[in-house]
């Protein structure tokens, strides 16, 4: 488990580096928790979403799952928490409101983190070089968990993790392109899940 620094806009570019370098290790995590003050204004909340979400893609996380940690729901009335998770639905992959204080909800957010990392299942595929494969290469990067590429000959090989759904789909595409592909649960995320 890693905590990282708070994600932070704005940055002086002689800082920026430095920054990015402190969450470098989110890139081997199996899961993100995005934890947001639920209790700020809206738009500053919004903004800092959005920074957020887009410092994930930038440092190469986009395809780690991802559960927004809505916190503080202890200071807003529920209506104003129903409203704000309205609003903000489009911004916040998987969310969780909680009250880290009273530990309202954290039961569903053990739940939720054991769901996504029971479902992850790490593969590797062997396909000969090609554009389309390359292709495949990249849209695997901006969709699973890329652990490892390597080049040999004629062929690449790639292992990543990603939900079953997803490794179905690339497996279909693998076969199209006359490679193949092993994968297994992996058991060590299932006993570590148990809530």
């Amino acid at each position: 488990m890693t905590d990282t620094v708070g994600f932070v806009d704005r940055l002086p570019l002689t800082l920026i580096e430095a920054f990015r370098s402190t969450l470098e290790e989110t890139i081997f995590s199996d899961l993100i928790l995005l934890v947001v003050d639920l209790s700020e204004p809206e738009d500053e909340i919004e903004r800092k979403l959005l920074c957020s979400l887009e410092t994930i893609q930038e440092i190469g996380a986009t395809g780690i799952p991802v559960i927004t940690v809505l916190n503080k729901i202890d200071l807003i009335p529920t209506e104003t928490l129903t409203e704000r998770m309205q609003n903000l639905k489009d911004h916040t992959p998987n969310p969780v409101p909680v009250s880290a204080l009273y530990k309202t909800n954290t039961n569903l957010l053990r739940e939720e983190m054991a769901r996504r990392l029971i479902s992850r299942v790490q593969s590797s595929f062997t396909v000969p070089i090609s554009s389309e494969s390359l292709s495949l290469v990249s849209w695997v990067f901006d969709h699973a968990d890329v652990h490892r590429v390597a080049y040999e000959k004629d062929q690449l090989s790639l292992s990543f993790g990603a939900p079953p759904r997803l490794t179905d789909k690339i497996r279909n595409r693998v076969e199209r392109l006359g490679g193949t592909l092993g994968y297994e649960e992996v058991e060590s995320l299932r006993t570590q899940a148990k809530p």
